[in-house]
């Protein structure tokens, strides 16, 4: 089996279901996905060999579509042999275009979730709003779109977000407490970031009522992660690789994190979570899936389902709105539930 998902580390993450469901069919399960989510595809249970293409009409990537990318995808294909393929998709995506690659690379059986006529592209194809509802969360969207495939959850698999991760941690964490909250104050687009300084004023609020604060970011958000960690906070910014990240937040006692790829680690590894949730695409779809969850930020906002990357009102009013103490008021009843 290949299972297809090419996008960001929060969908990868998302279809982690839909790839346990293939592989409880004891089948030999190949994921293809994209570059930036080969490291949460690292982590996914079920997956045997994980391949990685980028391809521009999903994420950008610094490549034409040529030759050379529909070879490197033949030459996956050459070396995997699948039976079949799953592609997966967001509602917002086509999967036909990737069928089109994977059909002339010879693979013989290639299903997938489309609107759009694929004779001759999709052997399996399941429309989107009659085969299966539309407005419900991305696990649920994958999961079902395997279940028409003919694959489903073992008995006693509750269909939540998992990871493998190590035992062993990396020794930044020995800077932390046994007791601690998470802050994740990057994002992967300006739209979705909650602004640094309020950031900072959430992180001296919790110390200042007692809570231990670890903030985690990227190499290349040390700046972010010092200026929100303040005199109060312990700064991970750079220390960490995604699954020192994983473990920090599977210690944490509640996550508080943008809508961003962090937010469904921290979900695949059951934390709790206060989200700050930009209103540009659809929490029903996208918020944190199967942990508790406290959502906070403006979903009427003029940019509402937008899917913009640079926020498009001035101001940024969906998140610039939720003032620090309400963030931290959401934070203790998590502590408190």
């Amino acid at each position: 089996m290949l299972v297809v998902r090419l996008d960001s580390m929060g969908d990868v993450l998302m279809a982690g279901p839909a790839v346990r469901a293939v592989a409880a069919a004891d089948t030999e399960v190949w994921l293809l996905a994209g570059p930036r989510g080969r490291s949460a595809a690292r982590l996914l249970p079920g997956v045997d060999h994980l391949r990685v293409l980028g391809v521009p009409w999903i994420t950008a990537v610094d490549r034409p579509v040529d030759a050379a990318m529909v070879a490197e995808l033949d030459a996956i294909v050459e070396e995997a042999r699948p039976d079949e393929a799953i592609i997966l998709t967001a509602a917002h995506q086509s999967p036909l275009p990737i069928a089109l690659l994977l059909r002339l690379a010879g693979v013989p059986v290639i299903r997938g979730a489309s609107v759009e006529a694929s004779a001759g592209l999709l052997d399996g194809r399941w429309i989107p709003g009659e085969a299966f509802p539309e407005d419900v969360p991305e696990p649920e969207r994958n999961l079902a779109i395997v279940r028409l495939s003919g694959y489903d959850l073992p008995e006693g698999d509750d269909g939540r977000l998992h990871v493998d991760l190590p035992s062993e941690r990396p020794a930044a964490l020995d800077r932390l407490p046994a007791s601690y909250v998470a802050v994740h104050p990057g994002a992967q687009y300006p739209a979705r970031e909650y602004p640094a300084g309020h950031f900072a004023e959430v992180v001296r609020l919790l110390t200042q009522a007692g809570h231990a604060v670890a903030v985690t970011g990227g190499d290349h958000e040390r700046a972010l992660t010092a200026q929100v960690a303040g005199g109060s906070g312990v700064d991970l910014g750079g220390a960490l690789d995604l699954v020192g990240t994983a473990q920090v937040l599977a210690g944490a006692s509640v996550v508080i994190v943008g809508n961003t790829g962090p937010a469904h680690l921290a979900a695949a590894v059951g934390a709790p979570i206060v989200s700050l949730f930009s209103a540009v695409v659809d929490p029903e779809r996208w918020a944190p899936y199967g942990v508790p969850v406290e959502l906070l930020g403006d979903r009427t906002a003029a940019c509402r389902g937008s899917r913009a990357t640079q926020c498009p009102v001035p101001g940024h009013p969906c998140l610039t709105g939720v003032v620090p103490a309400q963030v931290v008021a959401a934070a203790e009843r998590l502590l408190a539930g």
